[in-house]
């Protein structure tokens, strides 16, 4: 048995409305890999803001190392050894690594003595850092070294990671793997949560689950299958995708030899992307974060314009029309970054369902908007894909990021459009949420739709796609028939090996 490291006693938090968490309490021991798990909206994020000093909670209590503990801000968690990575990186692209690992200590040193710790961390610890590259310069995979540097420069006790690798291909996995149990070695202890659950069971040596805010069961993960986690979790039986039988059918989108310039100064231009995607066909497109998937969604979308006659819909030359002409001709798209972006933070579930239907829904005529019909649209919406709210009158930020990913995708799957093209579509929603965004996709194609799904997560193109492509440095590989290609021949193309023969010699 370990020592307990920290003990969470009866904690309860309650918001207007919903109660987050309602008496949780386990135990995670001193150098213990301590999974946390749970769908969205199960109070994962709520408990981990109260060990992080984030929120308060309104009863019970945490005891760490024996004493009473109940930070009232961040700093002092940190002060009493508990670290934090968050999902989304808070990090400055136009500053170094050393100067936005500073930026995160209480006291820095001077920056050439801190540069120092940095190399010699990040070396210890397999996660190799040159601390004076711009953030801006390096890889999503790169960017969470800082992070992670950053918060082991400060010696934790306990280390809380949030969904630490959506972001990153199967071999940065494996490093980041053997940096956690370096890590558990030495006495860290690590609060992992993750949808991911072959990971949590390959890492982990213990579960708590949570479900409505209430401790369903606390196991060994390594003693239970990823189904039997995940049915945990949602509390019934999870079913596989069905795949609808489906013939393909004509071209419905194509690009042809393509470049284009990121927008962004720290993006990735596009260079010579063509193919082709079908009527019923899904196509998978693999890359790690950072490789061009924000540019090429951009260009398809609308958003980033691009020679007329280089992307066609339904045969018909697209390039030069913004987003709303070609929604309405057929094309619609949810990209990655789902608040500020796929959705307006401060407005209504009712007013972001307006803002990508009214076109294709009917929403508005002659500058009137037909408000009932738009508040049915997204109660249509909240309903068939299970979105945890009060109401469509909720704002979209006060939505779970999972909740909100459900239901900005299902917004763009109820369109019933000839062309869907969605980065990152399961990115941090559970396992039941995910399988019935990935059965919805499926859906669309079965009824003759073209498909475009860019995503980090192998398992979900693998499972989804008839095709597939990856993406590095801008540049797209061959389309090729997804059945039989490995988890780790994906790994590889993503890393730039896009000849086949190049990634079965280095696979073998």
């Amino acid at each position: 048995m370990r020592m307990p490291l920290l003990r969470l006693e009866g904690l309860t938090k309650a918001y207007p409305g919903v109660v987050a968490n309602d008496d949780v309490s386990f135990e995670i021991g001193t150098g213990q890999i301590h999974a946390l798990l749970g769908e969205n909206g199960a109070g994962k994020s709520t408990l981990v803001k109260m060990i992080y000093g984030l929120v308060k909670p309104d009863k019970g209590e945490m005891i760490l190392r024996g004493q009473p503990f109940a930070p009232g801000q961040p700093s002092d968690a940190r002060r009493n050894g508990v670290a934090m990575v968050f999902q989304h990186f808070s990090l400055f692209d136009a500053m170094d690594v050393a100067e936005n690992v500073a930026l995160g200590m209480e006291n820095p040193p001077p920056l050439r003595d801190l540069a120092r710790r940095i190399r010699d961390v990040s070396e210890d610890y397999g996660l190799p850092l040159d601390p004076s590259r711009l953030v801006g310069e390096l890889s999503a995979g790169e960017r969470q070294r800082v992070e992670i540097v950053r918060c082991l420069l400060q010696d934790p006790k306990l280390l809380i990671m949030d969904e630490p690798t959506s972001v990153l291909t199967p071999q940065e996995v494996d490093i980041l793997f053997r940096t956690l149990r370096k890590l558990s070695s030495e006495g860290t202890s690590i609060l992992y949560i993750s949808h991911k659950l072959e990971e949590i069971r390959a890492l982990c040596d213990e579960a708590t689950i949570l479900r409505g805010g209430h401790k369903i069961a606390t196991c060994d993960p390594r003693e239970k299958s990823a189904r039997e986690l995940a049915e945990l979790m949602v509390g019934q039986v999870l079913h596989p995708p069905e795949r609808p039988a489906r013939p393909m059918g004509d071209v419905v989108l194509s690009v042809e030899k393509l470049s284009l310039k990121s927008n962004n100064p720290f993006g990735t231009s596009l260079k010579d992307i063509s193919f082709t995607l079908r009527a019923g066909e899904v196509l998978g497109i693999a890359g790690v974060a950072g490789n061009g998937q924000d540019e090429l969604l951009l260009m398809l979308s609308g958003e980033l314009r691009a020679p007329s006659a280089q992307v066609k819909l339904k045969g018909l030359p697209v390039g030069h029309l913004g987003p709303n002409a070609r929604r309405k001709r057929g094309l619609v798209s949810a990209p990655e970054e789902r608040l500020g972006h796929a959705a307006a933070p401060d407005m209504s579930l009712t007013s972001n369902a307006l803002l990508s239907a009214s076109e294709r829904k009917g929403l508005a005529s002659r500058g009137f908007i037909d408000w009932s019909a738009t508040e049915s649209f997204a109660q249509q919406i909240i309903e068939r894909f299970d979105v945890r709210t009060p109401g469509t009158h909720v704002l979209a930020r006060a939505l779970s990021g999972g909740n909100l990913q459900k239901f900005v995708i299902g917004r763009e799957i109820e369109l019933d459009p000839d062309v869907i093209v969605v980065n990152q579509p399961t990115w941090g929603v559970d396992a039941a949420a995910a399988a019935t965004i990935r059965q919805a996709l499926l859906d669309l194609a079965g009824k003759g739709a073209g498909v475009l799904v860019i995503s980090q997560d192998l398992d979900e193109l693998l499972e989804v796609a008839d095709s597939f492509a990856a993406l590095n440095e801008g540049r797209l590989s061959k389309v090729r028939p997804a059945k039989g290609l490995t988890v780790e021949e994906i790994g590889l193309m993503m890393g730039g090996a896009h000849d086949m023969h190049v990634a079965h010699e280095a696979s073998a």
